[in-house]
């Protein structure tokens, strides 16, 4: 395997890590431990990031999610069955909130969301959305590789 040549956003960048790191611990704060796995592994699904899709796969697993739900998550839609409406809602908000560009986010997306988590909890299913994004995007652009989990 190449040596990773780009930089350790980590080491490079202590403050701005921490922060993120605050930010992402905020955001999970009264959330289902399984509802925020569920939104990271959609998100690192969409965005292509095999290094935070390992990582939270593995930590779902952990924490007593099944494989079949695990295997679901990337056509959920399909296979609903799996999932409470609630969760439905947060990973339909994940994917518009994740492919804002495309559409926004569009008002029956977010309604349906809103009808399932009050105002407190919707904010941090937003915050969470915006981390698990933030975090695939410093694991894409630094070259993350899947299965280095380096929180350990």
């Amino acid at each position: 395997m190449a040596e990773n040549t780009r930089l350790d956003f980590a080491k490079s960048a202590p403050k701005v890590f921490r922060a993120l790191i605050g930010f992402d611990a905020a955001a999970r704060e009264g959330l289902d431990p399984a509802l925020v796995e569920l939104i990271q592994i959609r998100a690192s699904h969409l965005n292509h990031c095999a290094y935070c899709l390992h990582m939270h796969t593995n930590d779902a697993r952990k924490a007593g999610e099944s494989e079949d739900r695990l295997h679901m998550v990337a056509v959920w839609r399909e296979a609903r069955h799996f999932f409470t409406p609630r969760e439905q809602a947060a990973l339909a908000l994940t994917e518009a909130v994740t492919r804002v560009a495309d559409a926004g986010v569009p008002d029956d997306v977010y309604a349906q969301a809103a009808a399932h988590f009050d105002e407190h909890e919707l904010a941090h299913v937003l915050a969470l959305i915006l981390t698990i994004n933030t975090w695939n995007r410093v694991a894409l652009s630094t070259a993350k590789v899947a299965g280095t989990d380096e929180r350990r």
